[in-house]
């Protein structure tokens, strides 16, 4: 039979039993709608947390001290990182960028009849280009102001919302911990990351902060951007050994500060992110098969029904690869019309999902990979599925199908 006839027929046979075919195919539109819609959760989950880990800055080595305790016990962290080690790391180390020393914690910040409890944090100007925060109104605190102790601050913009609700805090007064801070700046919003909020916090200069907000002698990190083309790598080896020499740890000792290097984070978030999407992927491709094995079930019945059908074809000369073609095109046609009804439920189902109450902070992203694998998926499954019934057909004998009742 030509090809095109073979479609025909095919088509003509699953219109003759809506429903049934319908049925049939439901199992595949299922499939492949949940596939793209878990794919698409997983790549907006994935994009998100790379986005909000890019935001915290790249190229960055985060220096933060140990725990402290024994046997095996700790008991808190240790207070010995000192500026003098930052500015150390700055002068002697090569591949760097930047430095920026960081204080901070936990203080209530006040305006008027206003108050609200938020993260302070006490760094260097340098803080503003290594972890990527843009001043949308007013300007970044700098180093003379810095060296000079200014109280002067840049508020993050939940902050600035807080305690200024719609009047501009552009050169207001602000106490923190009943110290008067004037307020140069306000951040661009950068988004709640869930662990913290960069939105909501007052950027203050370190000095300042060490001596008159939180009277301490130490640093809660030290942030080191490497420069344009440097190994990190090895600048973070550079920079182990540079602290434990300060330290005078001895060959044998464990290091009393940890590093944390931004890149291998992306990269580890990155792979982890990866493996959630195959995950998610093979959950959704279970309903895949059981619609192939509906598909496979229909097929059967159809094979059974049209036994006297099947004997008269090979009577007039059907050649056995005509019939296997025709029940085979039949099953591949139930399945991709199925997966292309599905692409869309898919689709559909990815951008309705953020709508939902209680779920407008997820984000969906359909790509065109998980499209292609999805129909694919589902006309390999017609394949899969529709060859045995196709082959029962095909090697029926034509005179038993002729006197079939």
């Amino acid at each position: 039979m030509l090809f095109w006839n073979i479609i025909k027929v095919a088509l003509k046979s699953l219109l003759a039993n809506k429903l049934r075919s319908f049925l049939a195919m439901l199992g595949i539109i299922i499939g492949v709608g949940a596939v793209i819609a878990m794919l698409a959760l997983g790549a907006g989950a994935q994009k998100q947390v790379l986005d909000r880990m890019t935001a915290m800055g790249t190229n960055l080595l985060i220096v933060r001290p140990g725990n402290r305790g024994t046997g095996g016990v700790m008991s808190g962290t240790q207070q010995n990182l000192t500026l003098e080690d930052a500015q150390a790391a700055a002068s002697s180390l090569a591949g760097i960028g930047s430095v920026a020393p960081v204080v901070g914690g936990n203080a209530q910040v006040k305006y008027m009849s206003k108050n609200n409890r938020v993260s302070i944090t006490g760094t260097a100007p340098t803080y503003f280009a290594i972890r990527s925060f843009s001043v949308e109104r007013g300007r970044p605190f700098t180093d003379s102001e810095a060296e000079r102790l200014a109280r002067v601050a840049v508020i993050g913009p939940t902050t600035a919302e807080t305690l200024f609700d719609t009047d501009e805090p552009l050169g207001q007064a602000i106490k923190l911990n009943g110290v008067n801070f004037t307020v140069i700046g306000v951040t661009k919003a950068k988004g709640d990351q869930g662990y913290a909020n960069p939105d909501d916090q007052v950027l203050i200069p370190y000095s300042t902060a060490m001596k008159q907000v939180f009277g301490v002698d130490y640093l809660r990190e030290f942030d080191i951007q490497a420069s344009d083309g440097a190994d990190i790598t090895q600048l973070q080896k550079d920079t182990t050994a540079l602290l434990r020499k300060r330290h005078r740890l001895q060959t044998d000792a464990a290091d009393d500060f940890n590093i944390r290097n931004q890149a291998e984070m992306l990269e580890t978030a990155s792979a982890m992110a990866s493996t959630f999407n195959l995950l998610l992927g093979g959950i959704a491709s279970i309903s895949l098969l059981v619609g192939g094995i509906g598909i496979m079930n229909i097929m059967l019945v159809t094979v059974t029904e049209r036994t006297r059908e099947i004997g008269v074809r090979k009577a007039i000369g059907a050649k056995d690869r005509d019939i296997l073609g025709q029940f085979l095109i039949e099953a591949i046609l139930m399945s991709g019309i199925g997966g292309i009804i599905g692409v869309g439920a898919g689709i559909g189902a990815a951008r309705i999902v953020p709508l939902i109450p209680g779920f407008t902070t997820f984000m969906t992203i359909v790509t065109p990979s998980s499209v292609v694998i999805s129909i694919s998926f589902a006309a390999a499954v017609g394949i899969f599925f529709g060859f045995y019934p196709a082959y029962r057909a095909a090697i029926l004998n034509p005179i038993d199908a002729l006197r079939y009742e």
